[in-house]
């Protein structure tokens, strides 16, 4: 055990040596988080794979639009309807589409279903090392771990073989097995940790991803078409989120030093881990609950909308004057990805007799971005984004906090390895960005002359 004392006097002499004075970057012309003035991500490459478009820019201004999402140049909006009007899940339809390119015909899609079917059910030696031999109380620390664990069970024996068709069959190894991961891994947490029964259901390699996940989690293992189908939305629309999202930049940054799929697709869970990238859905429910806590009321919109000033004034809420759920970086006008979950979760609501709840969510969504702007003049277009109701819809799917971001995990796998391959299909040089050196030159002391 490290002493108390020690730690914290050693920690302010590093807050003092690290401190850069923030008007130094602006000297400098540093694009911190690599964003530009505005806002806006800085141009650091290209993909086929994805595209986030919430903004143009006219004469050198940043002009609002309405929020599109592509996949492979497909609007995600067209592909949900067509589920819709289907009447079939989409999530490995979409999972295809962004590995290879383009959308499969009906003979390819029952044969990819079938593959990543394969790969559902876990080795007894791997879930039992990977997964239940050192339960994790963080269920992205054990989804990494057991990625990492799979480097020893790689099926072709060359788990760092970047060769385009090797790193093919271990992405679609991964893809078909990390719903099942998660699953157990959550299982392993709430019996180990949580004095849980210790239930594990085989998955179903002929039911589809959402499916899976619902029935592996209940102990019933029961769920209702509705339910299956609203998961399946939810994985489509966190499954690609262009090359420049946190996770996926990780993924060419990594991939790019040329190190194996599982480093690569570990180091993006733990990118995704964090509460700034994965876990803002927690924020808004936690945000929610205390908004039902403290407001009397909280049916009616006036009561709310006073609550969330005082949540921007930072009188409420956890002191940072932000509304969860509300604004992106790159969405200005709408993000299409919560447009869409919230006609379902509405659908969903009224099933579940939800809707007074729904109705809350709705506005937060109607009032916040007024109540923003009035405090911050230069905040303008200002959205829900998918946070808002991802974590509303995952409640009333009855499933725990701790998969939340899990969830998400496996819905971006497959965007995570498309990202490799491209990296690794165009051979660019290891990416290796600048940093300026702030220093003045000293003289080397000797340790005997030292204080």
């Amino acid at each position: 055990m490290i002493e108390k004392q020690w730690l914290k006097k050693k920690a302010e002499a590093i807050r003092r040596v690290d401190h850069i004075d923030p008007a130094l970057y602006r000297k400098f012309g540093v694009k911190r988080g690599l964003r530009n003035e505005d806002g806006s991500g800085v141009l650091v490459g290209l993909t086929t794979i994805g595209n986030v478009h919430g903004y143009v820019m006219d004469e050198g201004e940043r002009c609002a639009v309405e929020g599109e999402l592509y996949y492979r140049g497909i609007n995600v909006k067209d592909v949900v309807a067509a589920d819709r009007r289907e009447h079939r899940f989409g999530y490995e339809e979409v999972a295809y589409l962004i590995l290879f390119g383009d959308l499969p015909s009906a003979r390819e899609l029952v044969d990819w279903k079938n593959r990543i079917g394969e790969f559902r059910r876990l080795s007894d030696g791997f879930k039992e090392n990977a997964i239940f031999s050192n339960p994790s109380k963080d269920i992205m620390n054990a989804v990494a771990r057991a990625i990492l664990f799979a480097y020893a069970f790689d099926a072709e024996g060359a788990p760092d073989d970047i060769a385009l068709e090797n790193c093919l069959a271990q992405s679609v190894e991964m893809i078909g097995a990390l719903p099942t991961i998660a699953a157990y891994a959550y299982q392993a947490k709430a019996h180990y940790h949580c004095g849980g029964s210790l239930m594990i259901r085989n998955p179903d390699p002929k039911k589809s991803t959402a499916e899976n996940i619902l029935s592996m989690i209940r102990e019933d293992g029961r769920y209702t078409k509705l339910e299956a189908e609203t998961l399946d939305l939810a994985l489509i629309l966190h499954a690609e989120h262009g090359g420049g999202n946190n996770s996926s930049f990780v993924t060419h940054v990594v991939t790019s030093a040329f190190t194996d799929i599982y480093s690569s697709l570990a180091a993006s869970v733990l990118s995704l881990k964090g509460s700034r990238h994965g876990g803002a859905n927690l924020r808004v429910m936690r945000q929610m609950d205390e908004i039902k806590e403290k407001v009397k009321d909280w049916r009616n919109p006036d009561k709310v909308a006073a609550y969330m000033e005082r949540i921007v004034d930072r009188k409420a809420g956890d002191g940072t004057g932000l509304i969860y759920g509300l604004g992106h970086a790159v969405y200005t006008i709408s993000d299409p990805r919560a447009q869409l979950l919230k006609r379902k979760a509405r659908e969903l609501a009224k099933a579940k007799g939800k809707l007074d709840e729904m109705r809350l969510f709705e506005t937060i969504e109607e009032r916040g971005p007024d109540i923003i702007r009035s405090r911050h003049p230069r905040a303008e277009d200002i959205c829900a984004n998918v946070d808002l109701y991802s974590g509303f819809v995952y409640e009333m799917l009855g499933i725990p906090k701790d998969l939340y971001t899990p969830l998400f995990a496996v819905a971006r796998c497959v965007s995570w390895c498309a990202h490799r391959m491209e990296e690794l299909v165009n051979a660019g040089p290891i990416i290796r960005p600048a940093y300026k050196p702030l220093y003045r030159p000293r003289t080397y002391v000797p340790l005997k002359n030292r204080k």
